[in-house]
């Protein structure tokens, strides 16, 4: 059984994260996100509902969305991160940030 492929696509204001994301893969990920949110041009909810793995670089992804939403003036705010990335956030002080609502 192979695992899902990664994908972030936006829709209705949300962009969408799914799959299995590794240090593999993460970087054109990264990359179509930071299409996506330069393209919004508005505030974002990233829905990680979708996620089926845990990664430190889907943490690492989501803090560079968030640099350059930052300097873009986008708010992002995420919604259902899995528990096990919400508790490897908590290692290094993120889970607060990483449990944003919008």
């Amino acid at each position: 059984m192979s695992a899902e492929a990664p994908g972030v696509r936006l829709e209705a204001g949300t962009l969408l994260v799914s799959g299995a994301i590794n240090a593999h893969n993460v970087t054109p990920l990264r990359a179509e996100g930071e299409r996506l949110i330069a393209a919004a041009g508005e505030g974002l909810v990233v829905d990680l509902a979708g996620v089926s793995t845990t990664h430190s670089v889907i943490l690492s992804m989501l803090l560079c969305w968030s640099r350059l939403a930052e300097k873009q003036g986008i708010s992002l705010s995420f919604t259902g991160a899995p528990e096990r990335l919400v508790s490897l956030a908590a290692l290094s002080s993120l889970a607060d940030w990483l449990q944003s609502r919008p």
